[in-house]
């Protein structure tokens, strides 16, 4: 039987965890509340309490055949993205150093800085100008120097996932007529969670994968033309948009990120290859289980 260890078991991670789990494989994660162990348990999973920023809370990591790090930053737990994403992954590897097979990081691709809205893949240098894309380039070489005591590693670069239960606030924007923060015209780049699930499971079983990948589906999208369509699925009116209200959105028309080597090397075909059938289906389970 498999075993798989999960840091961060949010929305990516939870997703992957009952995935795992129904494949029959054994799954632990690590979790900072007690009450959310009590939670994880419930469902089947094996919980650590621990948290990734203080390395003595650790010492109970298991060994694994497959690690996936995919913890998101909750800023109300008072600590900055560097010291979770960065510190947070290298005490992590410290500890399961040569007690882990394949290793899996959710990495973005915030690490690239075009805003040109040229194409972009695996062999575009990494050159993020903001300093959420700084940290995670950061935190990809912290993922690289344990070359020697972790060989198999897998940087997953995700674009902006999306799904069930992640669009209620959109949709409340849309309702209450709120403007939409960012250029109407700059392109996004999407990766429906059931997808990026199906990634995560391939990057673990895949013989001998490349290093690092870009998750992203097959059709980046005009921030006006995902809005719309969410808009018209949710009965609202049309959306409005303020491209110099948020600061991160401000600068450029974005970038357009290719995934041929990311479907190429794991042989996916996208359950949902366009924001089109990604948006209906999100929509359609609202309710689901987050």
């Amino acid at each position: 039987m498999p075993k798989r260890m999960i840091v961060g078991c949010g929305y990516l991670g939870l997703r992957a965890a009952r995935a795992w789990l129904q494949a029959g494989d054994s799954v632990s994660a690590l979790t900072r509340s007690p009450e959310r162990a009590d939670q994880l348990r419930e469902i089947g999973l094996e919980p650590i309490v621990g948290d990734v920023t203080e390395p003595d809370s650790l010492s109970d990591l298991p060994e694994a055949d497959t690690l996936l790090f995919a913890v998101g930053l909750d800023r109300s737990a008072g600590k900055s993205q560097r010291e979770v994403y960065v510190n947070g992954l290298r005490h992590t590897l410290e500890r399961m150093a040569g007690r882990c097979g394949r290793t899996i990081y959710v990495s973005s691709t915030s690490v690239y800085g075009e805003s040109d809205g040229r194409w972009i893949d695996e062999q575009t240098a990494a050159a993020p100008t903001r300093d959420s894309g700084r940290v995670c380039l950061d935190a990809e070489q912290v993922f690289d120097e344990f070359s020697n005591s972790i060989p198999e590693r897998v940087i997953l670069r995700f674009a902006g996932i999306y799904g069930p239960d992640r669009l209620l606030r959109r949709i409340s924007q849309l309702k209450e007529r709120e403007p939409i923060a960012g250029d109407p015209d700059a392109w996004l780049n999407l990766i429906h969670v059931d997808d990026g699930v199906a990634v995560v499971r391939a990057a673990a079983g895949a013989k001998q994968p490349s290093t690092t990948f870009l998750v992203s589906d097959d059709q980046p999208v005009r921030r006006a033309d995902y809005y719309e369509v969410l808009a018209e699925l949710a009965g609202t009116a049309e959306p409005i948009f303020d491209k110099d209200r948020d600061a991160r959105h401000s600068s450029g028309t974005g970038k357009r990120c290719r995934n041929r080597q990311m479907k190429d090397e794991f042989s996916l075909s996208l359950s949902f290859p366009t924001y089109h059938e990604g948006l209906k289906d999100a929509v359609n389970r609202s309710d689901d289980l987050g």
